[in-house]
């Protein structure tokens, strides 16, 4: 039994968005084994590269205790391990737990009397000790809570955010018993500056983390439902939200597309868990389903406010601002703009793409051409700017106006030049 933690020795599973900034603040202080399945991943790692721009050299060099691999007999020198690999949803919306119980078969073959494995990834409530820890067991031949243990304690990683980091955020854990509680509690009190939120079980720590994203994405449903209306009324929405947010109780959202690997996935993980034990949730999945028809209503609202500017829709240009899943980050993944991509494709328009962040070659990979590096000036009838980077703040209303032909469009979807837009 692991009873200080100066007895535990690390090792963490999956080095993308939530694994990598933890390995590394870890290794601030302690031995860290950071293992990835992809053996390129690795190697780009151990050249201080991290594609997900998220991670600087400077901060590579500051972790020095850590060993990058993806040999997975370097991890049976652990006796503690944290599992942070992605859990998607498939075609039809379903969890797609393939990856976590992969995973927690890798740690089952190499698993020891005594060891913890803690999950950070994504789920719902009964996950780990329903789904993932039967695969532990059956693989390591150990009983649970008597030979081996088990926690949890959900990622907050906020991609693109250079101000809300790892130990800034303050973190739920969660154990199987109340001594692998304290343990792992303690453990992350290591990193976390801002304090942890011990739950009352695993279970709780699941719930927890499941309805952060769901309430965003109400929230967000909302003000796009608003904003839709307000449009048809011809009111401005976010002088409306400016005036609403004068009072002290009033939450600030903003309308857009919604994306990436958390707000648009995890609700579907709870009404998964809800509709296997017969309840049948609708304010949960009404939420979800105007944040996903979003990107049908704003290929259609360019088009429409176009034809109201008389300008030909077949064969005119367009300029696609923003092609990641949220700002400042470089991940196209899930992305809300690309379903307004495929919609506006049918009324064959010639898009072209512009976002600094982006890899060009994954951008040719996704949607057959490069994103742009340099515009024309006076070439555009239409732009849409789907992604308020920073970036985007910094270059300015002028130059953007500077792209476009005398009768045009700006699509300021994210308001980032509310009250400056042409």
């Amino acid at each position: 039994m692991i009873n200080k933690i100066n007895e535990i020795k690390l090792g963490v599973i999956g080095l993308g968005y939530v694994g990598l900034p933890l390995a590394l603040e870890f290794a601030k202080k302690r031995k860290v084994i950071a293992y990835d399945i992809s053996e390129k991943r690795i190697k780009e790692l151990k050249n201080f590269i991290d594609i997900n721009l998220e991670t600087t050299k400077k901060q590579f060099k500051a972790s020095k205790l850590i060993k990058f691999t993806h040999n997975i007999d370097d991890l049976k020198l652990a006796n503690f391990y944290i599992i942070t690999v992605p859990t998607p949803i498939n075609k039809f919306n379903k969890p797609d737990l393939t990856p976590l119980l992969k995973s927690s078969e890798t740690i089952g073959k190499i698993l020891k009397k005594n060891d913890i494995v803690v999950y950070e990834s994504t789920v719902y409530p009964g996950c780990i000790e329903e789904d993932c820890v039967p695969v532990l067991e059956k693989y390591s031949n150990l009983k649970f809570n008597k030979d081996f243990f088990c926690g949890y304690s959900p990622e907050r990683i906020n991609p693109g955010d250079k101000k809300h980091t790892i130990s800034k955020i303050k973190k739920i854990t969660s154990g199987s018993n109340s001594k692998i509680a304290n343990l792992v509690d303690n453990l992350y009190k290591e990193i976390i500056t801002v304090g942890t939120h011990k739950a009352s079980s695993i279970k709780v720590a699941e719930a927890a983390k499941v309805i952060e994203n769901i309430q965003r994405d109400l929230n967000i449903a909302l003000v796009n439902e608003l904003s839709i209306l307000f449009d048809k009324m011809k009111i401005d929405t976010q002088a409306v939200l400016d005036a609403a947010g004068t009072k002290w109780n009033f939450l600030s959202f903003k309308p857009g597309l919604v994306g990436g690997h958390c707000i648009g996935v995890d609700p579907y993980y709870l009404t998964h868990k809800a509709k296997s034990i017969g309840y049948n949730p609708k304010v949960i999945l009404a939420g979800r389903e105007v944040n996903y028809n979003m990107a049908k209503y704003v290929g259609l609202n360019l088009i429409k406010k176009m034809k109201k500017k008389k300008i030909k829709i077949e064969n005119l240009n367009i300029l696609i601002m923003g092609l990641t899943f949220k700002e400042n980050c470089a991940d196209i993944r899930n992305s809300g703009i690309e379903r307004v991509i495929y919609k506006l494709k049918k009324y064959k328009c010639n898009m072209d793409f512009y976002d600094p962040w982006v890899d060009s070659l994954e951008v040719k990979k996704k949607y057959g051409v490069f994103a742009k590096l340099k515009l024309k000036k006076s070439f555009y009838d239409a732009i849409l700017i789907s992604v308020a980077h920073d970036k985007f703040k910094n270059m300015g209303i002028k130059a953007i106006l500077k792209l476009c032909k005398k009768n045009h469009i700006i699509y300021d979807l994210k308001n980032i030049f509310y009250s400056k837009k042409s």
